[in-house]
This record gives structure tokens, C-alpha cells and sequence, in this order.
């Protein structure tokens, strides 16, 4: 490995510390004042331009937490936790509800956290399929709340990257596009004509990502089980627009190599 591919850092002091890292150890909020709005159907369960957002200890995604004059509380009814806790909250609420309007009823739409500094303040889901549409500003947003300090940049390189699974090489390129999210190792995403396609099949998933999109297209090991190795947004967001098409890969679950480096790795549930 060259010496110029080692990282090096400076000597910490009480001049010099390392910044803080994209996560917080306890909880934490900071003000918005983004015109939020939540919609069932055509009704607006939640209109705010007065909203905190509130990250739980350890967690990089926030979720919005809104005055409670500022939600349809006469639409919420005590409830169960849902069964799944792939998105927030991680961290069992004090209370939750179901959203009822007319005949239409949503289980587990709506919480408060188990903190006493928060009380006066609701969260409502952004789980997939739960609240029909959210908006900031005019403009549709989903997946989960973004964290204005979060910058996601995609860059154009040559660097040579090769990905394998076990001595089996799935991809080489040397003109990836670079996504470097705040808080998250790099991404590479590589030209189709770089994969080894015959090392991979296409199975059916999607996530979404309300810095990048809708990510459609997934392929799993042509000789594994069903299991997500690698993603690509046909159609990204704009600020992101250099992707499209190209296919990252899970440095999680398979090796990415870059530089002669194995890339770093993170939690598959913040990956893509």
C-alpha cells in the first residue's frame, strides 16, 4: 500500500480538537423554520413553520417534532407501537397513535418520546405508506426528515475500484462518481460497462432517500441468497444527477477496494 493512500491527523490539544461527528451521544433538537405540512388524503394532519427537529442519542437521520397546536390531534386516537422500527424511533415512546379520519384508520402514526424536555411536542411518521404525501415549503419530500447540516456531493474521479466477493471480482473501474455524504463513509458509484454482470441477478427492491431519490434497481450474488449487494437510481434528484444509471455497491457486504484501500463501512440501513 503506498504511503499516500495512509491516513494521517494532527496532534489533538486543547487548541486543536477533532469536530464533532455527524451523530450525538445524547439527545439532541435545533429549531426549522421550513413550512412542514402532512397529508391524509386531502386533509393536513400536521401544518407547522414552527418545528424542532430532534435526533435521538446516536442517530445521524432526525425526526420533526411539531407544537401539538400545529397537528390534528383531534384525529388521534391511543394506539400500539408498530411492529417494525426500521425508521424512528428507535428508543420505546411514551405514548402513541392511531390517525383516524372518517372511515380511514392508520395505526402508529403518531408518538412522544420518553423525555420529559420534549413534552408539548409530537412526532408524526414518515414511514413509508403511512402519511400519504409531506411537503417542505411547496416542494414533495419523503423517506424521513433532511438535516440541514447534511451535504451530499456527487464528484466525477479516476480513481481504480474494484469490487469482489471473495476472490470473485464483480466490478473494475477507473471512472466512478463519488457520493460524499455528511456523516457517511464515500460511495462509488461505477458505469455499467465496469460490472461483471454475470456475477450479479436482478431481484426486486427499493429504498428511498430524500437526498437521492428512489432507488429501483437491485441485484443481489448470481450465486447467494436474495440479498442486496449492490443499488442504482435510474432517475436521482438533481443534486445528484451524475448517478443516474450507475451502480453502487454494499462495501458491507462485499469488498470495495479503492486505491488498493478497502473502503469503509456503516450501518445497510443508512448505505444507500
Amino acid at each position: 500500500m503506498s504511503a499516500k493512500n495512509t491516513a494521517v491527523h494532527p496532534r489533538s490539544s486543547d487548541a486543536l480538537v477533532r469536530r464533532p461527528p455527524a451523530t450525538s451521544p445524547t439527545w439532541a433538537w435545533e429549531p426549522s423554520q421550513r413550512w412542514l405540512r402532512g397529508y391524509l388524503g386531502d386533509t393536513a394532519v400536521v401544518e407547522s413553520r414552527r418545528a424542532i427537529l430532534v435526533w435521538e442519542p446516536g442517530a445521524k437521520v432526525p425526526e420533526y417534532g411539531f407544537p401539538l397546536d400545529d397537528v390534528r390531534t383531534d384525529l388521534l386516537v391511543p394506539g400500539d407501537a408498530p411492529a417494525s422500527d426500521y425508521y424512528r424511533p428507535r428508543l420505546p415512546a411514551r405514548h402513541w397513535f392511531d390517525l383516524v379520519d372518517g372511515e380511514r384508520r392508520v395505526p402508529a402514526a403518531a408518538w412522544t418520546w420518553d423525555l420529559d424536555e420534549l413534552d408539548g411536542f409530537i412526532a408524526v411518521t414518515w414511514f413509508p405508506d403511512v402519511l400519504d404525501g409531506w411537503t417542505e415549503e411547496d416542494e414533495p419530500v419523503f423517506a424521513h426528515p433532511r438535516d440541514p447540516r447534511n451535504r451530499v456531493d456527487a464528484l466525477t474521479s479516476s480513481r481504480h475500484v474494484v469490487v469482489r466477493e471473495g476472490d470473485r471480482v464483480l466490478a473494475d473501474s477507473h471512472a466512478p462518481v463519488i457520493v460524499y455524504e455528511t456523516g457517511l463513509p464515500p460511495r462509488y458509484y461505477l458505469p455499467r460497462t465496469d460490472i461483471v454482470w454475470s456475477a450479479l441477478r436482478a431481484i426486486s427492491s427499493w429504498s428511498e432517500c430524500p437526498y437521492k431519490g428512489r432507488a429501483t434497481d437491485y441485484w443481489a450474488s448470481a450465486s447467494g441468497p436474495d440479498r442486496e449487494i449492490a443499488w442504482s437510481y435510474p432517475a436521482p434528484l438533481p443534486v445528484v444527477a451524475p448517478i443516474a444509471g450507475l451502480v453502487a455497491f454494499y462495501s458491507e457486504r462485499v469488498t470495495v477496494e479503492v486505491d488498493g484501500v478497502i473502503a469503509g463501512r456503516v450501518n445497510v440501513h443508512d448505505a444507500s
